[in-house]
């Protein structure tokens, strides 16, 4: 059974710094194009960043470009998300994901989900 577990999440001021991290378990991971979403309550979820399976190439929403990391590592079938410089708008729950697609920026693209970890930056 395909499992993603995040941790990572937590307050920090703005400016500050945290890093995500998600688990799978249950699939291949190698396998598997990895991303991270966050949503804000009543909002749809949005794409932060992606990985393609073989760690070669990342994708970044324009929001985040130069502030955040996105790495994997495949032996340990782990995929992160260093955020430095946050900003209160960066305030959502982040949820890890995973697709067998290629590479998507689309929620719906996506069949595997982790049950998401809160991050708040204080201004």
């Amino acid at each position: 059974q395909a499992q993603l577990v995040e941790s990572g999440g937590g307050l920090v001021q703005a400016g500050g710094s945290l890093r995500l991290s998600c688990e799978a378990s249950g699939i291949t991971f190698n396998w598997y194009y990895m991303a991270w979403f966050r949503q804000v309550s009543g909002q749809e979820r949005e794409f932060v960043s992606g990985i393609t399976a073989n760690g070669g190439s990342t994708d970044y929403t324009d929001s985040v470009k130069g502030r955040f990391t996105i790495s994997r590592d495949n032996v340990k079938n782990l995929v992160f998300l260093q955020m430095n410089r946050l900003k209160p708008e960066d305030t959502a729950v982040y949820f890890c994901a995973a697709t067998a697609n290629r590479r998507s920026t689309f929620w719906k693209d996506f069949g595997y989900w982790g049950q998401g970890t809160q991050v708040t930056v204080s201004s």
